[in-house]
C-alpha cells in the first residue's frame, strides 16, 4: 500500500471509530472537508466505498466490517513498530506523551511535572488528560497513569500508590446526588451508586470527577469523589452515606513491546516516584 493510503487510512478509521465526520475532524485537529477529501482518496485509490452516504451522514458499509477490522489491526502494528524505533533512540527532544484521568493530571501529575521533563529533556512530555482508555498501541500515548483493580493484558507496568474514594458534599443534611455518567460508569462508584442510590435522587451527572467537585462545591449535591481532589476544598465535607472503603491502585503502563527500552524505563520510573511523593504531601 503506497504512504499517502496508510495516511488516507488514519481518517477512515477517525471516521468509524467517533461516528462522524465531524467528530474525527475534532479529534485529528482538522477541518470537516479534510476529513471527507482524505476518505474519497482512500476509496477511489482502492475502488470500493467505505462508507454509505445518508442524510444522518457517513455510515460504515455492512459488508466492510472486516476491512476496518484488518486496517485496525494494521494501523496498530504500524503504531507498535514507530515506538519500537523511537524507544530504541536516545533521547533526541521527542514529544513523549503521558495519558492520565482528568484526576491525576490535575493534581499529582500537574504539580510533578517540571521534575518530569527535567528528567527526560531534551524529550518533552506532554500530559493527556482523558478518562477513556487510549490505544498505546497505535501511538495515542506512550506511558499511562491509569486507575485499575489489575493490569491490562497488552500492558506492562507496576501499581504505584491507591486512590481512595468517599463521598462528600457542601452541606451535612444534603440529600440530593450526583452521578456519574461516560467512561466513569466502569469506576468502582458507579456500581455502588447503581445498587444503593435512586434514580430519582440523582439530580446530575458529570463523566468527569473534576467537574462533580465544582458542582459540589457549587452546592448541588453529593458526590462520591476521589480524596485527593477533595483535599483542601473550603467548605468541602465528608458526609456519611454508607459508602465503603474503596481504594483503586494506580498503576504506570506501557506497552509490553516497550518494556526493555532504556528510555521507557527512565520514564516509568520518574513518573512513579512523583506519584509516590503526591500521594505523601
Amino acid at each position: 500500500m503506497h504512504n499517502g493510503n496508510w495516511d488516507d487510512l488514519k481518517f477512515v478509521l477517525a471516521v468509524t471509530e467517533t461516528g462522524s465526520v465531524s467528530a474525527a475532524a475534532r479529534s485529528l485537529g482538522v477541518n470537516h472537508a479534510t476529513v471527507l477529501r482524505r476518505i474519497a482518496a482512500f476509496e477511489e485509490a482502492h475502488g470500493s466505498e467505505i462508507f454509505e452516504r445518508t442524510q444522518q451522514g457517513y455510515r460504515l458499509r455492512p459488508d466492510r466490517a472486516d476491512v476496518i477490522e484488518a486496517a485496525r489491526e494494521a494501523a496498530s502494528a504500524l503504531g507498535r513498530v514507530s515506538h519500537l524505533l523511537r524507544a530504541g533512540r536516545p533521547g533526541e527532544g521527542d514529544v513523549l506523551r503521558l495519558t492520565s484521568t482528568d484526576t491525576l493530571c490535575a493534581t499529582v501529575l500537574a504539580a510533578g511535572i517540571g521534575e518530569i521533563s527535567r528528567v527526560m529533556a531534551p524529550d518533552r512530555v506532554s500530559l493527556v488528560s482523558s478518562n477513556a482508555h487510549l490505544d498505546m498501541g497505535r501511538l495515542q500515548a506512550d506511558l499511562a497513569v491509569r486507575p485499575s483493580p489489575s493490569c491490562p493484558p497488552d500492558m506492562t507496568g507496576e501499581a504505584v500508590i491507591e486512590m481512595g474514594f468517599d463521598t462528600f458534599a457542601m452541606d451535612a443534611e444534603e440529600t440530593r446526588w450526583l452521578g456519574l455518567s461516560g467512561p466513569l460508569v466502569r469506576a468502582g462508584p458507579a456500581s455502588w451508586m447503581a445498587d444503593r442510590v435512586e434514580a430519582g435522587q440523582i439530580v446530575a451527572c458529570a463523566d468527569s470527577f473534576l467537574a462533580l467537585r465544582e458542582m459540589v462545591r457549587q452546592g448541588q449535591g453529593i458526590a462520591v469523589l476521589p480524596d485527593i481532589l477533595a483535599r483542601g476544598v473550603p467548605g468541602l465535607q465528608r458526609v456519611d452515606r454508607g459508602f465503603p472503603e474503596m481504594r483503586v491502585p494506580i498503576w504506570v503502563l506501557c506497552h509490553k513491546d516497550l518494556a526493555g527500552s532504556p528510555r521507557m524505563q527512565r520514564f516509568m520510573a520518574v513518573v512513579a516516584e512523583v506519584l509516590r511523593a503526591g500521594a505523601e504531601g
